[in-house]
């Protein structure tokens, strides 16, 4: 075999702690697929960084090719990134793909030599081919290819090496079978990998102690008995592995929920697309979901306490206007996830939604969220924007849980009311955690039929089961003899000494302490301990 280019696969992901599947998918289908011996070399970056430091992580390499994915996440720096490496570059062709590259190609042809549309794994080895051979492609946009059942194996010994404790990624289908009008994935053609390979994937990654095993299947279980299958196996395994999985949750059978609900404590995780309970927003936006089977199977699921679930909504959806999504807010917090996402609509290029609502006014730049819509105003997306603030830091970070519980209960304000006004009332945003606190107390001991006192207790229970080794806040700390007392009991059950974070007294007269070396796989709060007084 013939000596190709050096190419140098960049991805940029939104967060160091993730990883790029797809450059390596692309690298494995240039080992697989090219005719020559290309040197291949993935790199991965993230937002957080320069343009100036990801360039470096190119120009080390000296390559004669660089290939790079797109997506909302980071599209807004590829102009300055693919111009810097240009000028480092001059000699080296630039080749672009992703999502965004590949549904707004006219745009991305001023920065890049060429742009890659739709899957790459055949094409982007057959363009390497050419340009090794001094066959450069006429074409610049190069169009999508023909869907395949081809299968990649992306886990080289590279990229065992590269991950330096990132969460895995791991593909078993590609496509789905719904057309939603808002995913690129809607009515994309679906097909399954070998179930077989699947699962000695699974059990390579596991090995190499991977924490969190993220399937990207955009419906893992729109197959039930392939589900089933992978999902028995996935528990069955002798791991401490956690594997996420996002699903359709009206389509659980009775079989998959009563597998699901025997499921070691935090193996499995699952994301629920709900996006709506007004139906003709879900009929606008293509969404076919049977509402009333999902939210059964949902508490079904998190009745045994066992499987941590994390349910979407999406804000700004075609007729839904602001008393809906309220109504919608509401049942979906009712259901008792662990996660309630509330997302607002991006107008994705490529997708049925941005062709065919022009009524809708979003930003021009990714990620293409909402503005305003003949539904939606500003000021209602804003009112949302409040809430979702609020939500996001304590119900979703899993802070203060209990004390939000009880204030939202005993105040008798409807969910969405009541994290609307908490977000009107603290600023969490680069606040240290105790001064939030503070704020969170202070405007729920103002909310009718709160007590104070069963507040600041549940407060402190919060603190104590969320906070490993920090001091809790001066507001919470009661002093009395009893303090004494129930670090002697905390001794006595846990067999060891406690910390003097980890044990004090409740408003109520009692003790309560914590065991910060056990942790709830589930919701991944420490397990505390009450002395009565």
């Amino acid at each position: 075999m013939r000596d190709g280019v050096r190419t140098v696969i960049l991805a940029i992901n939104a967060k160091y702690v993730h990883s790029s599947l797809a450059a390596w998918v692309i690298a494995g289908g240039v080992r697989k697929h090219a005719r020559m011996r290309h040197g291949i070399q993935v790199a991965q970056a993230n937002i957080n960084q320069s343009i100036d430091a990801i360039a470096a992580q190119v120009t080390e390499h000296s390559p004669d090719v660089v290939g790079v994915s797109s997506y909302i996440w980071n599209a807004h720096l590829l102009p300055g990134l693919l111009r810097l490496l240009r000028e480092k570059l001059p000699r080296a062709v630039t080749v672009l793909g992703g999502p965004e590259a590949s549904h707004n190609a006219g745009f991305w042809l001023s920065y890049a030599d060429y742009i890659i549309c739709g899957e790459g794994e055949k094409s982007f080895p057959a363009l390497l081919d050419e340009l090794a051979c001094g066959n450069p492609f006429t074409q610049r946009i190069i169009p999508e290819e023909q869907p395949t059942d081809d299968f990649i194996d992306p886990y080289s010994a590279e990229y065992f090496a590269a991950q330096q404790n990132r969460i895995e990624y791991i593909e078993t289908s590609r496509g789905c079978p719904y057309r939603c009008a808002f995913c690129l994935s809607g009515g994309s053609k679906l097909r399954f990998f070998p179930v077989d390979a699947a699962k000695d994937q699974i059990v390579r990654l596991a090995r190499q102690g991977a924490q969190t095993i993220k399937f990207v299947d955009r419906t893992f279980n729109c197959n039930p008995e392939r589900a089933y299958e992978l999902f028995e196996f996935c528990i069955g395994l002798k791991t401490d592995c956690r594997f996420h999985f996002e699903v359709a949750p009206d389509l659980f059978d009775a079989r998959t929920i009563s597998l699901l609900r025997e499921a070691p404590p935090g193996r499995i995780q699952l994301e629920a697309g709900l996006q709506s309970f007004y139906s003709p927003a879900l009929e606008a936006s293509s969404r076919q979901t049977d509402l009333a089977a999902a939210q059964r199977n949902i508490r079904e699921l998190l009745e045994r306490k066992n499987i941590h679930i994390h349910v979407d909504l999406i804000a700004g959806l075609p007729y839904e206007r602001l008393a809906d999504f309220k109504n919608s807010f509401d049942r979906a917090y009712a259901l008792g996830a662990h996660t309630l996402q509330l997302g607002f609509l991006k107008m994705l290029h490529g997708s049925e939604m941005r062709k065919r609502e022009k009524s809708i006014v979003y930003a021009e730049n990714p990620p293409y969220e909402i503005i305003s819509s003949p539904w939606m105003s500003a000021g209602d997306l804003k009112i949302l924007k409040t809430a979702e603030r609020a939500l996001q830091h304590t119900h979703n970070k899993g802070r203060f849980l209990s004390a939000v519980g009880y204030a939202q209960k005993a105040s008798g304000m409807r969910p969405f009311e009541f994290y609307h006004s908490l977000g009107e009332n603290t600023q969490s945003y680069a606040a240290p955690l105790e001064d939030y606190a503070w704020q969170i107390y202070s405007h729920l001991i103002k909310l009718n039929g709160v007590d104070a006192k069963i507040l600041l207790g549940h407060m402190i229970c919060d603190w104590m089961g969320m906070v490993k080794g920090k001091n809790m806040p001066k507001f919470m700390r009661i002093q009395g003899e009893r303090a004494k007392h129930t670090a002697q009991e905390a001794k006595k059950l846990l067999g060891r000494c406690v910390e003097r974070q980890e044990a004090c007294l409740l408003p109520s007269g009692g003790g309560v302490f914590v065991d910060s070396q056990t942790r709830d796989p589930v919701t991944g709060l420490y397990r505390i301990y009450f002395i009565s007084g």
